[in-house]
């Protein structure tokens, strides 16, 4: 997979090291105190300062639903929650006391005393709760309004409004948002904003979080050493090496007229892993064969394996379909899969309700929900094997193609749109760090497929799965090897080349790179470039893209 350019670090600012530190801390707490909600409060600061927004956002949501869950007795966890902010008693509480606008607009008042006006006989908990609530309500939606997802911020904004109508902070943040709304709709200063038409979909970092103690060093010899071994299971005539690649570029680029794909000097390189032939192979041979549970269907009661995601065999008395004994409705291909998955994953959501989730979603929510349930398979795993989910093997030693966090740092202006350098598409479903990661990967890694039977299909994608030793073949839209996914991801070397001639020739040779191909590889160059821009982070600068985009005059200019 190509990547984006790697960055020499800055010399370390004092405060971000500071607020770094005290993330950490606050992080450490929470570890001790989860339904705490002045320590998501205080962390949610802490990530708007440097320049999160969509953590602050997921921060501040926590916040707020735990400060409901104080404030209603019938609520699971109400006894937590409270007992939690017990603590707070006698102890002053700054980042929800000391915010100077906080306490306006409760009522129709204009000071501290009137501003109370109406809570009267509220317990002292209570109102802490309800000030917190405001205080999150004023950082979920200016979040929301940094990364760009209007509608959500102004949904939050207005909630916040209903709860303190005169708070000058909100009043603010919602001029803000109607501002911003306008100018992305192109309306008029003094249109009406109707919510529903405001975008939604963000964007945030794309990055190595600092606090990220996962991420491995893919290139040292012991991370090549297991993925050799690993490899050589599934594809005996290949191996894992280092790879240099064309860095993705934003956009037009004066070297789709250079065909010299070796001078560094004019296309900017990369180091990424990727896969490579240990001995010839014929064209049409099996290159590599690679099983995975980390899959995910977005049908509701549909006919695949839990498992692997392939169609399940006809459900007759002599079917090698087998169903889970404690959830019947959840079924498997055959007892090897059944056997992998109680392994690896089941038995973490075995008899839970957790069928419908994002099933069967609107096409404006397709990629969304497979991503999502790919997170929620990641999420079961790392439940049963008892490890976090970016060690489980299945996505750890994948690139997210990250940008360094000193490129990611802004100017956090509050007219700003989300800069150039944040290509991660952000909804308010993901608001952790660990979730942004593995999106992160997914994107781009993730395949999918399209079913179709008894003519009732209509062409959506409905299975997606994660094969991390297939993503290791890096794309390149003249591949040399295709391939195949139904129950096992099969790559194979083509018969014959995309691009005829140029002395490229079908099969594969010892010691040339696998290329494989992530899209559509018989769509026009801008096509291919605009995919790629989605989901890798760039335009594609392979030596295809280049040459097509120079003979054909289409220089792009960035725009998605």
């Amino acid at each position: 997979m190509e990547a984006s350019s790697p960055s020499v670090p800055d010399e370390k600012d004092p405060c971000r090291e500071h607020l770094l530190g005290r993330r950490q801390q606050l992080t450490d707490f929470l570890s001790a105190s989860p339904y705490d909600l002045i320590l998501y409060l205080e962390r949610a600061v802490v990530y708007s300062d440097l320049a999160y927004p969509d953590l602050a956002a997921g921060d501040a949501y926590r916040s707020l639903l735990l400060a409901d869950e104080v404030r209603d007795e019938s609520f699971e966890y109400h006894e937590q929650a409270l007992e939690a902010l017990r603590g707070y008693s006698t102890t002053p509480c700054p980042v929800v006391l000391d915010h100077g606008s906080l306490t306006e607009g409760i009522s129709d008042g204009t000071d501290d005393e009137d501003a109370m006006e109406g809570l009267e006989g509220v317990g002292p908990f209570n109102l802490l709760a309800h000030l917190a609530s405001i205080r999150a309500y004023q950082i979920l939606s200016l979040s929301l309004l940094l990364c760009g997802s209007l509608k959500s911020a102004l949904k939050f904004c207005e909630r916040g409004l209903t709860a303190a109508p005169n708070n000058r902070e909100l009043i603010e943040i919602k001029g803000y948002i109607e501002q911003v709304g306008r100018r992305r709709l192109r309306r008029e200063p003094d249109d009406p904003i109707d919510i529903n038409s405001l975008p939604d979909r963000g964007l945030v970092r794309r990055e190595v979080y600092p606090w990220n103690t996962h991420e491995p060093d893919r290139f040292s010899e012991e991370s090549l050493s297991y993925l050799n071994k690993q490899l050589s299971i599934m594809a005996p005539k290949c191996e894992v090496r280092v790879s240099k690649l064309p860095i993705l570029l934003e956009g037009e680029s004066n070297t789709d007229d250079d065909d010299d794909d070796d001078d560094d000097d004019v296309i900017p390189t990369c180091n990424q892993l990727g896969l490579f032939a240990k001995d010839d192979i014929a064209p049409g041979e099996t290159v590599l064969e690679e099983y995975s549970l980390l899959t995910a269907n977005n049908r509701h009661k549909e006919s695949t394996c839990d498992a692997c995601g392939t169609e399940l065999p006809p459900l007759d008395q002599n079917s090698k379909a087998v169903s889970c004994p404690e959830c019947y409705d959840t079924i498997f291909c055959d007892d090897y899969c059944f056997t992998k998955a109680q392994e690896q994953y089941h038995p973490a959501i075995c008899d839970t309700d957790v069928d419908s989730i994002a099933k069967d979603p609107d096409n404006k929510d397709i990629d969304q929900s497979l991503y999502l349930l790919l997170l929620a398979r990641l999420l079961a795993m790392s439940a049963h094997q008892e490890t976090h989910p970016l060690e489980i093997p299945s996505i750890k030693y994948i690139w997210g193609d990250f940008v360094s966090s000193e490129l990611n740092d802004i100017d956090r202006s509050i007219n700003a749109e989300p800069p150039p350098e944040w290509t991660l598409p952000f909804s308010f479903e993901h608001d952790l760090w660990v979730f942004n990661t593995c999106y992160a990967k997914f994107r781009g890694t993730a395949s999918a497929r399209k079913n179709y039977q008894d003519g009732r299909r209509d062409g959506r994608p409905d299975v997606a799965a994660v094969h991390p030793f297939w993503c290791l073949a890096n794309h390149d839209c003249d591949p040399n090897v295709s391939w195949e996914w139904g129950g096992k991801m099969v790559l194979w070397a083509r018969k014959e080349r995309v691009v005829k001639g140029g002395g490229k020739e079908a099969g594969i040779k010892k010691g040339e790179e696998i290329l494989n191909h992530y899209c559509d590889v018989e769509l026009p160059v801008r096509e291919r470039r605009e995919w790629a821009r989605g989901s890798l982070g760039g335009w594609c600068m392979c030596g295809r893209c280049r040459e097509e985009a120079a003979r054909e005059g289409q220089q792009t200019n960035g725009e998605a």
